[in-house]
């Protein structure tokens, strides 16, 4: 149905009713300035209420044909119903307009009425063309933000792509090296790894936090293996922020980034925390001198951009190293 459907939006509709009116009000300006019999305001009134008349008209017709016409009949009519609704949209518009208006004095109206219904039927072929026109336009739009949509979505699972190899090979590594340590720890880093890609192994580019937060806490099951559990995790995350949706594996990103850089040893302490409108991953590790954003934390923050989800930021202070993640419109 889509192919056929004009999908306006409000918006559009009160940008269609609002030229509308002012071709109305142009037209029977015109009407106003060469004829000498016209020359009231009721002649600029009668055109630029006839014109609201058809955009309206045009905007139930299109919307009963959408909702109700179209999805209960077979698609080879759908394109003849839409041009039909189309014409009386221009045709009842006026015509409902003139019948408003033929009880009183103006002289519009005697003018046109030996010719009201030749000029219906001409409107309703005008807004059969608008019609077909902004058919083509409208489907010209939606093609145009679905390729849009498409090219975005590529490039965010282009993204995780880069993500979903490394974690696993290190993962694996970990596991391979249990194997012959301890095969009940292997066993368990297994099941953990296990459960960990059942949980990432979605379609979904967003997850909510306390999802992500659950993925953490599998990861640094697995991550223990290798650092004696000397990676200690604190969360202190506000209920309001648990269902808001976060890009998959942006926390656990900023936690194995907190691992591979801020591990001095001897113990990590990693937290998260909200606050206002950031999610905030903070760790007591290795202070780097400077601090370049790689291959993880630039995918991180390319992945915010396109979402539209907000920005990530650092900084270093009371000897921590600190990443947060800045949300868009979340007070």
């Amino acid at each position: 149905m889509s192919s056929v459907e004009l999908k306006i939006s409000k918006l559009d509709w009160l940008y269609i009713i609002v030229i509308g009116a002012f071709f109305g009000f142009f037209i029977s300006f015109f009407l106003f300035l060469i004829n000498t019999n016209l020359k009231e305001f009721s002649t600029i009134l009668f055109g630029t209420t006839s014109a609201i008349s058809i955009s309206l008209s045009a905007f139930v017709f299109i919307s009963i044909s959408n909702d109700l016409i179209l999805p209960r009949i077979n698609e080879k009519f759908w394109y003849l119903i839409s041009f039909i609704f189309s014409f009386l949209s221009g045709f009842l518009g006026f015509v409902v307009c003139y019948a408003l208006f033929s009880f009183t004095d103006f002289p519009i109206i005697s003018f046109l009425k030996p010719i009201w219904l030749y000029i219906s039927i001409v409107i309703g072929f005008f807004t059969f063309l608008i019609g077909l026109i902004l058919h083509q336009f409208i489907s010209m739009k939606y093609k145009n933000e679905s390729i849009k949509s498409e090219v975005l979505d590529s490039k965010i699972k282009a993204l995780e792509n880069e993500l979903n190899p490394h974690f696993l090979f290190n993962a694996l590594n970990s596991i391979s090296e249990l194997i012959y340590l301890d095969q009940k720890k292997a066993e368990k880093a297994t099941l953990d790894l296990s459960k960990f890609l059942r949980n990432a192994i979605t379609r979904d580019s967003l997850i909510e936090l306390d999802s992500e937060i659950k993925m953490v806490e599998t990861y640094l099951k697995i991550e223990n293996i290798r650092f004696d559990d000397n990676i200690k995790l604190e969360i202190n995350i506000s209920k309001e922020f648990s269902k808001i949706e976060i890009p998959k594996f942006s926390i656990q990103l900023l936690v194995e980034n907190a691992i591979k850089h801020g591990f001095n040893s001897k113990e990590l302490n990693i937290n998260i925390r909200t606050i206002e409108n950031k999610i905030i991953v903070s760790n007591d590790g290795i202070l780097s001198e400077n601090v370049s954003f790689g291959t993880g934390l630039s995918n991180l923050e390319k992945r915010l951009e396109l979402l539209g989800i907000g920005n990530l930021r650092y900084k270093k202070e009371n000897h921590k190293m600190i990443f947060i993640i800045e949300l868009k419109g979340k007070n």
